[in-house]
Order: structure tokens, then sequence, then C-alpha cells
């Protein structure tokens, strides 16, 4: 008997519908041969929901995915939006998903696979090993607090507000899931704050060590933003856990995810306290290659499986897709983001049936 899932897609723009039939091609198949049942919907979302209803974000979406097991994005945004007012702006759309959905904590793994060291802008020897979950505060801070805005000052003068908030309860929240992460880890945890500056920080660093003593096996340790950044090209491997605010952590999971070589890697999931998850490729929609079958389709397989593994709770089945991808980059199949000396061109489709090729091998 199987086990059924209702899956809300979200292709979007750009690459988006190109790389998500791949993904939705490796669930299919990895659900025939581990008796999961999936049900699709696809919904528009960003540019695409754009042009077809005027709002990046239809209310009909929102509760398509609010009704949904899980959420699979591909990627939103491009070149002919940019000019948007921001309220219409694609990315709009993707914060008003995730405040909607109450996602209020990112996961974005920065794992140097073995096959893809030399890829990596730094010296193999430096990138080697790196494993990194940058945990990063998603619904506060400075990209949702009030008052912000354009406005005209008594002198005449505009002047441009944003307000860096954070409450006790949402670091309390956030700062649970970094601890509980980091528990099924190496059991290391670095909390990056500015706390020398900001008085926002002076709290979060408060309220993370409240938290710790409910977490003694737990080593956890802060540092300053900019510290961070530069010891995550200084010396990565002393990191395990990562936990930061929105803004930090926007950046900070950036610089994290170059370490690997190629941002086309790298999967990311975003949670909340109940309901579906959203998972999705930390990369853009790269509209400059976007119908030429040339977009790497592997961080929207490896969302596919932190879907299963955090959000539909099916371990095995994510394990088989991460092996899958191991056994491709193993025989030598790269895109052109990736492509390196000895290796072997292939474009998003052929990537596609390596990977069902890798599935039906095991």
């Amino acid at each position: 008997m199987s086990t059924s899932f209702h899956i809300t897609l979200l292709p979007g723009d750009g690459i988006g519908p190109e790389i998500m039939d791949v993904a939705v091609a490796v669930l299919k198949r990895v659900g025939q041969q581990m008796k999961l049942a999936f049900e699709f919907t696809s919904a528009p979302i960003g540019g695409a929901a754009i042009d077809a209803t005027g709002t990046p974000l239809p209310e009909s979406t929102l509760e398509t995915c609010r009704r949904s097991d899980a959420v699979l994005l591909a990627a939103i945004g491009g070149y002919q939006w940019d000019n948007l007012p921001r309220h219409l702006r694609p990315e709009t759309g993707l914060l008003g998903l995730r405040a909607g959905l109450g996602l209020f904590a990112n996961l974005r793994p920065a794992t140097i696979l073995p096959q893809l060291a030399g890829a990596s802008s730094l010296k193999p020897e430096i990138v080697a090993g790196v494993d990194i979950m940058v945990v990063r505060e998603l619904t506060g801070g400075i990209y949702f607090g009030q008052p912000r805005g354009i406005f005209e000052a008594e002198d005449g003068t505009l002047r441009g507000v944003n307000s860096m908030t954070y409450s006790a309860a949402e670091v309390d929240r956030i700062g649970r899931v970094a601890f509980e992460t980091a528990q099924k880890r190496s059991k290391r945890l670095c909390s990056v704050d500015k706390a020398n500056v900001l008085e926002v920080s002076q709290l979060w660093r408060d309220r993370l060590n409240a938290l710790a003593p409910d977490y003694p096996e737990v080593d956890l340790t802060h540092l300053y933003v900019d510290n961070a950044a530069m010891q995550l090209v200084r010396c990565p491997t002393q990191f395990d856990t990562i936990v930061t605010g929105n803004l930090f952590g926007d950046i900070l999971s950036d610089i994290a995810a170059m370490l690997t070589g190629s941002i086309g890697m790298l999967p990311s999931a975003s949670l909340g306290a109940s309901g579906p998850g959203l998972f999705e490729p930390v990369h853009g929609s790269a509209p400059d290659i976007a119908g030429q079958d040339k977009a790497n389709p592997l961080a929207q397989v490896l969302s596919a499986a932190m879907m299963l593994r955090y959000g539909l709770n099916q371990p095995e089945a994510a394990h088989r897709i991460e092996q899958a991808v191991l056994q491709v980059l193993d025989r030598g199949y790269r895109t052109g983001d990736i492509l390196g000396e000895g290796t072997q061109a292939v474009g998003c489709q052929a990537m596609g049936q390596a990977l069902i090729d890798a599935l039906d091998s095991e």
C-alpha cells in the first residue's frame, strides 16, 4: 500500500520549469521504488504570476500551498520585472509566501562533495571536508521590521528607513531550531550577530545564551558577522551549524554556498512550527540560459530530497536521491557550471536521465 502526499509545485521563472521537470521525474521514479504516491499541483508565483494575474503571489497560490503536505519551488525573477514597484516585484511574492506559511527557519547546507572539491574558488586543502548548515531566521529582522519606507523630512530631503527588530520569542524559536539541528550534527553551534554595536544583536546573544543550558551537549560560541564572513573563507571547516538573523543569514549563506564551487548545487529548506515546508534551490532563475537546456538541475533535485527528509519524513527515499546524485557525479556527468577536466558535458534533460538511470541501478 502506497503512502500518499500532495505536493505543490512552484516552477516560477527562467530556468525554473526546466529544473522542476527533472525533480518531478526523479520524485516519480523514487516514489515507484519506495511505494510513495505523489499528487502534484502546479501554481504560479513571481514573474509568471505577475504576467498571469498582476500580482507576484496570487491568493489562490498561497491557499494551494497551505493545503499541501510540502511545497517545492524552483526559481523566481528576471530582467523584465526588475523595474516594477517593490510591492509588485517577484521577490515580494517569495517574502509573502514565507510569511503566509509561517516559515521562520531556513536551513541552508553547504557541503563539499568530493567530486567537486576542485571546483571551489578556494584551495582544495581549505575546503576539503566542509559540511556547514546555516540556520537563518526568515520572517523577522530588517526585511520585515516597521517602520520602513522612503520619507520626506521637514527640510525636504528624502530619507530611507528600514528597522531591524526581533522579539525575544522570535529569537527563542529560531534558537531552538538551531540547537536541535546542531544536536543532530556535530554538536557545535556558532551564533552570528553584531552585538558590539546593535541593541537588537545584544538581545539576540542574550537569548541564545539563555537557551544554552537546555542543550548541554551543544557547544555554543558567538562571532560578530564581519569576523564570521572572514572566517568562512579563511578556515570554513571550523564551522558546523551557524545560526543568525535574516539579513546576516542572507549574506553568510551565500558565502558558504560559494565555498562549494557552484551555487547551482545547493538546496534549502524553510520550515515553520506547523504546516507545509518550502524547499528550493538557493540559485536564481538564470534567465540568460532559460530554455536552452543548459541549467543544472541538481540543486532542485537535492531540494526535493530535503523535502522528503525534513518535510515528509521519508529519509530513505531522500537518501536514494542523494546517492543517485553522487553516482552521476562519479560517472563524470557535468552541466556547464561545474564542468571540469576529464568530465562529460551534458544538458539539463540528459542530467535528469542520468539520475533516473542511477536510481534504476541501485
